[in-house]
């Protein structure tokens, strides 16, 4: 997911496609949507002080990931029942993985 004329102009910009011309590729190409999304995880901190994948293998947590995609609306009670449902989902995958789901779940 991108939102904003900046993310799209940035996303294209780094793959080599026009998103800023035509932003539903995001949308219609499952390609497309994969890269932005990988873009957006390991290059982009958002609100946040460090990209999401910098906060996983940093151990800074899930929530830190929820900051730096969301924070600025989720964040800091901004919207603490989609915060919980962000988190409820990702113990649910994790358990279904059998992973731990680590420390440092909420932002």
């Amino acid at each position: 997911q991108l939102s904003w004329n900046f993310n799209y102009k940035a996303a294209g910009d780094a793959l080599g496609i026009d998103l800023l011309g035509n932003p539903y590729q995001v949308e219609q190409n499952s390609a497309v949507a994969w890269k932005t999304g990988l873009w957006y995880w390991n290059t982009q901190t958002g609100p946040g002080t460090m990209t999401p994948h910098d906060a996983m293998v940093n151990q800074r947590g899930f929530g830190e990931t929820i900051r730096s995609i969301n924070g600025s609306i989720e964040c800091n009670g901004g919207n603490p029942a989609q915060v919980q449902s962000r988190i409820d989902k990702y113990t649910q995958i994790t358990g279904i993985l059998g992973v731990p789901a680590g420390s440092n779940l909420s932002c």
